[in-house]
């Protein structure tokens, strides 16, 4: 008999009573075992590179002159610029800033609409970071087998404290590195050196270094593949840049299945190339099967290209069983036939030229902006009370604070002028003169006197443009900046 549910049934009732997978997995500790090939090289060129210019550009040096500093690379928060190499970025510049930020913004897009997450998995720092620690931790404890047999071993003998107690040393250590440098990048690094080694640095540096010593050996040698997978937003938007030609790690499915573990001698023609050995589970660092196909874990590292390669090869087998693939390369190769070109599929598509485009046009403009900029700036503004004062003569004057920026390495001096009305004339607060001295790659601020001689402004109106002029006296470059003289009319 067949009987019919009750329409307001507990849903528990008709639910399965499996467990919601939860949102959060606890970690598990990954040992990738060593691997070599063309990957796996360029990986320890970019990691070497990379962790050579973070750690090294501090130290360069670069003479500015005898009144600024000379580090090639400074972030002077105290004096509000940004020192690189021969450039200097002042405050009212950070579009400059912005620019390259926009810069790296497409630049990131069009890699990943390019090849997929290869940020993430070669010049990411947490990436890098994690690299470096896991060659620390292979170099004391061994490859995966010995680094496997360590962490299943209950008993704590002196051995396994003496590889744990080491490990945790150098990566303390890298920390401490990793900190030190950060703060060195905003302020003379030799001069706080000697000042961190003797006690007499600010805590602000102390409390950094050891704050960026927590972290870096926290996310590098503890969390590790757990902030890729739940503290960066990358691989949840990445989607948004990659399309069905879009170049990742992925396996040819038609070719190695059906898997099966055999020796190279057994020819069976119904059977895949893969022989199921694991190899590329083995070396994925955030311990992926790239054969389950595109993961969000997967972060695109190509370590389990050259360990397959390198298996493909010793059992007579053709490479590129796991290789850099697209969707788009599936039902080409399937069908028979040889690969697709790399440039003309996959790079040289609208989206990744409109990227590239973008990405040249931003750089241009800064580049045009950077070499227009004048070293001398100014701005003018009107002093509002009172607009203007009537003098005993009857003449009328408006005063005005002008800000000069002298962005030479050397003291200028300034002659300011107006052009307007023939009847306007200036006047400089502690400068009889008309010229004012302006220090070095400084900023100074003058009050103006502009005063109209015949008692009233030329205009039917109560106010008349006209325009301030500075002058370099030292090598006669000039800027102005156009403002209003305000009185009464005739």
């Amino acid at each position: 008999m067949k009987t019919t549910l009750p329409i307001f049934q507990n849903a528990s009732d008709s639910v399965s009573s499996d467990p919601e997978p939860a949102l959060y997995a606890a970690r598990e500790p990954i040992f990738p075992k060593r691997v070599q090939g063309k990957f796996r090289n360029l990986k320890w060129y970019i990691m070497a590179f990379t962790l050579g210019i973070y750690y090294i550009t501090p130290w360069l040096r670069w003479d500015r002159g005898p009144s600024l500093p000379d580090q090639a690379v400074l972030v002077d928060i105290a004096n509000r610029r940004f020192f690189f190499f021969m450039i200097e970025i002042w405050p009212h510049e950070f579009y400059f800033v912005a620019g390259l930020l926009i810069m790296a913004g497409l630049g990131l897009f069009l890699f990943t609409s390019a090849l997929g997450r290869v940020w993430c998995g070669y010049a990411c720092p947490q990436t890098v970071w994690t690299d470096l620690f896991i060659l620390v931790e292979r170099w004391i404890e061994g490859d995966r087998n010995a680094r496997l047999r360590l962490y299943r071993q209950k008993k704590w003998d002196f051995h396994k404290l003496r590889l744990r107690v080491s490990k945790l040393v150098v990566w303390v250590l890298i920390g401490m590195a990793t900190g030190g440098a950060w703060v060195f990048y905003f302020t003379d690094a030799p001069a706080l050196m000697v000042d961190l080694l003797n006690g007499s640095a600010h805590s602000i540096a102390y409390t950094t270094i050891v704050v960026m010593t927590f972290t870096t050996v926290f996310f590098g040698a503890f969390a590790r593949e757990q902030i890729c997978i739940y503290a960066c937003p990358w691989p949840r938007i990445q989607a948004a840049m990659m399309d069905e030609e879009t170049l990742t790690v992925g396996y040819r499915y038609w070719r190695g299945e059906p898997r099966a573990k055999r020796r190279r001698e057994v020819v069976d023609s119904d059977l895949g190339d893969c022989i199921d050995c694991m190899a590329c589970v083995n070396v994925c660092p955030v311990g992926i099967d790239i054969r389950d196909g595109q993961q969000l874990e997967c972060i695109t590292c190509a370590l389990c290209i050259d360990a397959c390669d390198d298996v493909m090869a010793k059992v007579g087998k053709s490479r590129g069983l796991i290789d850099y693939l697209a969707v788009g390369d599936e039902e080409h190769e399937r069908a028979g036939n040889p690969p697709r070109s790399i440039w003309r599929h996959h790079f040289l598509r609208p989206r990744t030229v409109l990227y590239t485009t973008l990405w040249a046009i931003v750089g241009v403009m800064l580049v045009v902006a950077l070499f227009m900029r004048t070293d001398i700036e100014m701005t003018v503004a009107p002093v509002r009370n009172p607009t203007f004062v009537t003098l005993s003569d009857g003449s009328i004057r408006n005063t005005y604070e002008v800000r000069l920026r002298n962005k030479h390495s050397d003291n200028r001096p300034f002659r300011i002028t107006v052009k307007g009305d023939p009847s306007l004339i200036v006047e400089l607060e502690g400068s009889p003169t008309g010229i004012v001295d302006v220090p070095a790659d400084q900023m100074k601020l003058q009050r103006v006197y502009v005063v109209s001689t015949n008692g009233a402004i030329p205009a039917e109106s109560a106010s008349t443009g006209f325009r301030i002029w500075v002058e370099d006296v030292a090598n006669g470059d000039r800027v102005y900046k156009d403002t209003v003289f305000n009185g009464r009319s005739k």
